[in-house]
């Protein structure tokens, strides 16, 4: 059985352990609330995106793009990593298969830069002949403790049902569609990565406080089992004593 000095060590180290955990939990709160609203306020730039181009491909005639499977057989698969934590679990198996890793961690507020830099290399990867279909695989933020897998594919970008029309409403684009193609979808391609981006970070401050915030509860149930065994250990000790003294008396 541990000493009373480990007892009070570890309900010490326990407390400390706890308030830790508790402003880790305040900072992910914090830096979450800057997070999703970032997040939700690029959800309608993106998905209004994806509505126009559905539209200027219908009329382009390019309504035949349907979505690849990405690790189908005979399929050869290529990862473009962004970020650490993603990156350091596809490389213990996939190490060789990894063509790229950018690294955000530096980066305190997230930029539209930055969704350029990573649509720019992919792009340039694509007209190099190294890949023919490419998804974006990111959490989408809904809630602290729901945070949803999303698969995206951005090249050849699929768009949903009759893409996007409004009410069979027919338009006229200025100038035509292929070229108007030329210059949208490598720029839809940095507004998808760029939301998300902010879905993830999202994502990530969502799941951290709901982590650190039962890692802060588990500490004070730990604290308080702790201090209860301290308590009756150090009673009986002293009731141990009290015997000992009485016992003592009698026999003199």
């Amino acid at each position: 059985m541990p000493s009373l000095k480990d007892m009070r060590v570890r309900i010490a180290a326990t407390k400390a352990t706890q308030k830790i955990t508790k402003a880790m939990q305040m900072v992910a709160a914090s830096k979450l609330r800057r997070a999703q609203a970032a997040a939700e306020a690029a959800r309608p730039y993106a998905q209004r995106m994806m509505k126009v181009l559905g539209n200027i491909a219908a009329a382009a005639g390019n309504l035949g793009a349907r979505a690849n499977a990405l690790m189908a057989e005979g399929k050869e698969v290529r990862f473009f990593c962004v970020g650490r934590k993603g990156y350091e679990q596809l490389r213990r198996l996939y190490e060789k298969q990894i063509i790229e890793h950018i690294e955000l961690r530096a980066v305190r507020t997230l930029a539209f830069e930055h969704a350029e830099d990573i649509g720019e290399k992919i792009v340039r990867l694509y007209e190099q002949g190294a890949f023919d279909v490419c998804t974006l695989f990111f959490s989408r933020f809904r809630s602290v403790i729901a945070q949803i897998p999303t698969a995206q594919q951005i090249i050849p970008p699929v768009f949903e049902g009759d893409g996007g029309n409004d009410n069979g409403v027919v338009y006229e684009y200025e100038p035509d569609e292929d070229e108007i193609l030329v210059e949208l979808l490598p720029r839809n391609i940095c507004v998808q990565i760029f939301r998300a981006l902010l879905e993830n970070a999202a994502s990530f401050y969502g799941a951290q406080m709901t982590a650190m915030d039962n890692a802060t509860r588990n500490a004070g149930e730990m604290i308080r089992k702790q201090t209860l065994t301290y308590n009756r250990t150090r009673q009986a000790m002293i009731t141990k004593e009290l015997i000992e003294i009485i016992s003592g008396a009698e026999a003199v």
